[in-house]
């Protein structure tokens, strides 16, 4: 067993962790969209701020292994591998300065309110644009740093990857956020029918085959 080896580990345990902690942002933050009651809110809050951590802890060993195993073997001098870590040490922060609090918040928010029909105030913080940006940007990010890795590209490239990932994600934002913008306080959920459970809605991905 070699260093190499090792590094090698921590870098492909780092992916896991951030698929894992991304997936769970990501599809938290859409049920939390969805949400009518109070307790929803802190169920869906808790489930995304315990992931925080494991994502913080991922990026780092994606980090650490992958330093090593650039400097032993590709050297930091190379073009992928040198756009790949300062992405990953600028992608770090959005997690932990970005998702984190604003859900520390609105956990906290949700505490302090009895069970019931999500007020206004929640509503309003569950709906805020920012924590789809900062998860999107992120998945895109991460997904042009898996790019790099495996198609070893020059510099230029490199950074037009990072450049379109980065766009991609902000586009895919406010996409979602003009479909979304009409959402209203209180809206059509209180209603009787099919759609009086929001987290029944058919979808593209719930629909029957």
């Amino acid at each position: 067993m070699s260093l190499y080896t090792i590094a090698l580990f921590l870098h492909v345990s780092g992916a896991i962790g951030a698929c894992v902690s991304l997936g769970i942002w990501l599809f938290g933050l859409a049920a939390l969209r969805r949400t009518r009651l109070v307790e929803q809110v802190r169920a869906l809050a808790w489930l995304i701020i315990i992931a925080s951590p494991l994502m913080v802890m991922s990026v780092l060993l994606l980090g650490v292994g992958g330093f090593e195993m650039a400097l032993s073997t590709w050297g930091l001098s190379t073009p992928w591998v040198a756009v790949s870590l300062v992405s990953v040490v600028l992608i770090g922060p959005i997690g932990a300065f970005v998702l984190d609090p604003k859900m520390r918040l609105i956990a906290a928010s949700a505490r302090a309110i009895p069970d019931g029909t999500l007020p206004q105030t929640l509503f309003r913080r569950t709906h805020d644009p920012i924590l789809e940006i900062a998860a999107n940007t992120l998945t895109s990010l991460l997904l042009g740093i898996v790019f790099l890795m495996t198609t070893k590209p020059q510099l230029l490239p490199s950074l037009l990857v990072m450049g379109i990932a980065f766009l991609l994600g902000i586009f895919v934002s406010l996409l979602r956020w003009l479909v979304e913008r009409d959402a209203r306080y209180p809206p059509d959920y209180l209603n009787d029918g099919e759609e009086a459970d929001p987290f029944m809605r058919k979808t593209f991905w719930t629909r029957q085959w």
